[in-house]
């Protein structure tokens, strides 16, 4: 095993939401096994290389982020989450309290809203 791949245990939790390598028995050579795959993607996403310096052993780097596309405009990725989430919760292991950002109370600089800055005697003249 390297390091960002998945145990067994971790594999199980989410194997199920990827689609069937087999197209369910319809046509078309079966996909590169999915787990292998992941293991790419999370490689990549760890370290934050470029796609094509995922290593060899995951395969094709265009197969890796090919798939990691299809899977983030499917929805996968989100379900994937949304179950994870959820079965912490169930399990108790959440804060609710962390998920939330009460923006009222974090202010910007006007800059930041995109006001024009001070400039020549109009920002000496405010100093005095």
């Amino acid at each position: 095993m390297h390091r960002y791949e998945l145990t067994d245990a971790q594999w199980e939790k989410i194997a199920p939401f990827f689609p069937d390598r087999y197209h369910h028995g319809g046509p078309g050579p079966p996909w590169k096994d999915h787990r292998t795959i992941v293991h790419g993607i999370l490689w990549r996403l760890h370290t934050g290389a470029p796609w094509p310096d995922i290593p060899e052993r995951y395969g094709p780097w265009k197969t890796v982020y090919d798939r990691f596309s299809r899977w983030r405009r499917d929805g996968t990725w989100a379900q994937i989450l949304d179950a994870l989430l959820l079965r912490l919760d169930k399990a108790g292991l959440i804060d609710r309290d962390l998920w939330l950002v009460d923006a009222s109370v974090i202010r910007a600089s006007r800059a930041a809203g995109g006001a024009k800055k001070k400039s020549g005697s109009a920002a000496h003249a405010g100093r005095a």
